[in-house]
């Protein structure tokens, strides 16, 4: 079924631009033209975040965060293992794929452990990225508590995967 939605879709998109006689070309490039001033406009945002997220893996911080938090995320239920997925998900999307690949290396595809992983990429967000994409293209500059709750929201999500994981 899956494979039939984007086709219905453009499909359904074209006959309704036909009917309300939108010219669907101009429409396009002008459409093609926005998302290149988009990229622009967000590219030194995306770039610092991951020039930083780099930095923090390379330089060994997330590794010693992950062994100094480990007691913290065991006392919540989530396994050393996952504990630096957890802290680089909020940043990297990337980033969070190569450490699932890892996960998967090191313990099997069908391991709780990367059960777990798997749900914890499906229930969260990269936070940050988000934040900085709105940032960048709305005239909202205040996040107080956005971001916070956005990151409680995902420890909890993470925290019940685990959960769910350990149930299953």
């Amino acid at each position: 079924m899956s494979v039939y939605i984007l086709p219905i879709i453009f499909v359904v998109l074209f006959l309704y631009c036909i009917y309300k006689r939108i010219n669907t070309y101009d429409v396009f490039v002008k459409g093609a033209k926005g998302a290149i001033k988009l990229v622009v406009d967000i590219f030194p945002y995306i770039a610092a975040i991951l020039i930083a997220v780099a930095l923090l893996r390379v330089s060994g911080i997330t590794n010693f965060l992950a062994q100094l938090l480990s007691p913290i995320f065991n006392a919540l239920g989530i396994p050393t293992e996952l504990v630096e997925l957890v802290l680089l998900r909020p940043f990297t999307g990337s980033g969070s794929y190569g450490i699932l690949e890892n996960i998967f290396s090191s313990y099997g595809a069908d391991s709780y452990i990367s059960r777990c992983a798997c749900v914890i990429m499906g229930c969260s967000e990269t936070i940050f990225y988000v934040a900085t994409v709105y940032i960048s293209q709305t005239k909202v500059k205040k996040l107080l508590y956005a971001i916070p709750v956005a990151l409680v929201c995902s420890l909890v999500g993470t925290i019940l995967a685990c959960l769910i994981c350990k149930v299953m």
